[in-house]
């Protein structure tokens, strides 16, 4: 009897068959209350309500009625109406979020959630679980930040594919993050330096092997001389800034950025998707709007007090550093070719060789002897004027008669 009834839990299935026993006479009545931590009278009702009522007796009588707090049925087909018109595909949390910011209607994510459920719009989701080994959160501010590029359609066919570099601190999960059109040096460059005006230097940045990171190419005679690999001008930029580098060797390894992009790309898609944003420009605007909620909704206080970033010293120029150098010889015409175009210097300069500098601004600069050259762009290399050589008319040479071939005679001849 006690296995076939489904609805009842565990407590309410024990109670039901100890109360058969007492009816059994096997116990008796204050062994009964002991046993469930009841008194005596209160297993006298349970016992004379099973009698009379069956295993319905043993339920609470306002089981299976309408809660006197429940939501009305035309509140409840209102909330349902505005979801489905204005966000739909949004999960219950964040759906529950922006019901009570945008349109005042309190109701729990666990309400919504069954209501979705219930009418098929929202499947709960199983979560796999795998063994990863757990590494303690970084202690204070600024100590380390993990940092990495997201591709999603986050404009959801509206506008470009828009890559967000993204980073997060691993002490107190707080986030700055910027879009872009690729996800290259010069935009992680940028991204950085934004982070820096904004926040400081960290000690430390946790990131990939993508190749912007880290530098695929094979050492060079110089890195084999001074033992070590060879470095993407990312990272030595964040040498010279003297940031730590750490390589992650797989995805998992900086869990906590994943799981970052995999929440943005839930909800900062659907706030994109209610600013109407269309372009990189609208889309950065609202990211800067919506940063300051986000982290105040989900950063936490770190486990040590205390902020790691450090500020820009004076004289540190940041333009100079977070830039691609490339380093090209001076031909003789004082001209460069740099990605296949070639430039004409226009100061004299000693130098045998220069540095070009890409910048984040989108500016190149030509650096020779710690110095700046001015240039100028042009279609093909100058041709080198060869002076041409003065041929003079070779004069007919004619013998005098004298010479000493007109003399000769051969033998025999008449003359």
């Amino acid at each position: 009897m006690v296995k076939g009834i489904i609805t009842m839990s565990q407590a309410e299935q024990k109670k039901l068959f100890i109360v058969h026993r007492v009816l059994d006479k096997e116990i008796k009545q204050k062994e009964a209350a002991g046993i469930l931590g009841r008194s005596e009278r209160q297993i006298r009702r349970i016992v004379k309500a099973v009698r009379e009522q069956g295993a319905a007796g043993i339920l609470h009588g306002l089981c299976g009625k309408r809660s006197a707090n429940a939501i009305k049925e035309k509140e409840k087909a209102k909330i349902k109406r505005i979801y489905s018109k204005k966000y739909a595909g949004f999960g219950p949390t964040l759906a529950v979020e922006k019901l009570q910011e945008n349109e005042k209607k309190k109701i729990s994510k666990e309400t919504l959630r069954r209501w979705l459920i219930e009418d098929g719009i929202w499947q709960p989701k199983r979560k796999r679980r795998k063994h990863r080994r757990w590494r303690e959160r970084k202690a204070r501010y600024g100590e380390m930040i993990q940092m990495d590029g997201s591709h999603h359609d986050w404009l959801e066919g509206r506008g470009p594919w828009l890559i967000l570099m993204g980073y997060i601190d691993d002490a107190n999960n707080k986030v700055y993050a910027r879009f872009y059109e690729y996800e290259g040096t010069i935009p992680a460059m940028d991204s950085f330096k934004r982070y820096i005006k904004k926040y400081g230097i960290p000690h430390s940045v946790y990131l990939d092997n993508h190749s912007t990171y880290k530098s695929q190419a094979k050492a060079r005679i110089e890195d084999e001389l001074q033992g070590r690999d060879p470095m993407s001008e990312f990272e030595r930029a964040l040498e010279e800034l003297r940031v730590q580098v750490i390589h992650a060797q797989s995805a998992p390894a900086k869990g906590r950025v994943e799981r970052l992009f995999k929440t943005f790309q839930d909800r900062l898609v659907k706030e994109l998707r209610l600013c109407k944003a269309k372009t990189l420009e609208e889309a950065n605007a609202c990211l800067e709007g919506y940063l300051p909620k986000f982290n105040k909704k989900f950063s936490r206080e770190a486990r040590e007090k205390g902020n790691l970033h450090r500020r820009v010293a004076k004289g540190l120029k940041l333009d100079e550093i977070l830039c691609i150098r490339t380093r090209h010889p001076i031909r003789n015409d004082f001209t460069i070719v740099h990605n296949k175009q070639w430039y004409q210097v226009l100061d004299r300069t000693n130098a045998y060789d220069a540095i070009v500098q890409e910048r984040v601004n989108g500016k190149m600069y030509i650096i020779a002897n710690g110095k700046r050259l001015r240039y100028k762009t042009i279609k093909q290399r100058p041709k080198k004027e060869v002076p041409k050589k003065v041929v003079k008319a070779r004069r007919r040479y004619i013998p005098p008669p004298d010479y000493k071939w007109r003399k000769f005679k051969l033998p025999g001849s008449l003359n």
